[in-house]
């Protein structure tokens, strides 16, 4: 019996560009190391990606981390949990939790908000892109072996045909960064940023 294909309509989804995650004087340092010297060419790569989808009109998906500011109010089961309060990092409303300059959402675009790993426990991702009709969703973020590579495998789980970006992505290490796109090239394909322009974006 044949498998089911589906007809593809893209959705870029965006995770995490935010201060605390990508500026140098943000305090999560999931994405890059004190001594990120990708830290440029990451950036480049995710404001290219971000301007090919809306120059091809694909709709634009920003997934942004916050917690609430009320102490006692964010589950900390876990370390990467822990850290972030410890950190006194993603807290929302406060500079940190912001969208990082040139990287943010352009009006109309659909932003989500959550505070766990998955981008898609308990947030409105999938109702999101279910209006929007998508049925493939390119992926970035930071961190690669954290939000972006959780979100990949809940995307294909529930039906959606997914392609990571992966220069448009970083992790703390480059053999997390380099693990985690090699698992999620069991749920995907992992595609550099032009070829996802050339590819998806036209």
């Amino acid at each position: 019996m044949a498998g089911t294909t589906l007809e593809q309509r893209t959705a870029l989804v965006v995770l995490h560009y935010q201060n605390d995650i990508l500026h140098p004087n943000g305090k999560i340092k999931l994405g890059f190391g004190d001594a990120a010297s990708n830290r440029d060419k990451v950036l480049n790569a995710a404001a290219r990606l971000l301007e090919g989808a809306r120059k091809a009109a694909v709709p634009v998906v920003h997934v942004r981390t916050a917690r609430p500011a009320t102490a006692g109010t964010f589950l900390e089961n876990a370390p990467i949990f822990r850290n972030v309060v410890a950190a006194g990092a993603a807290v929302e409303g406060e500079w940190g939790s912001e969208f990082f300059e040139g990287l943010g959402p352009r009006e109309g675009e659909t932003i989500v908000t959550h505070n766990r790993v998955n981008g898609f426990y308990d947030s409105t991702l999938e109702m999101r892109l279910r209006a929007l009709g998508a049925t493939h969703l390119v992926i970035a973020g930071v961190a690669t072996n954290s939000c972006v590579e959780h979100t990949a495998r809940h995307a294909a789980d529930v039906g959606y045909i997914v392609t990571v970006a992966e220069d448009a992505c970083s992790a703390s290490r480059s053999d997390a960064h380099e693990a985690a796109l090699y698992n999620i090239g069991l749920v995907g394909s992992v595609k550099l940023v032009d070829a996802v322009l050339k590819a998806n974006f036209q």
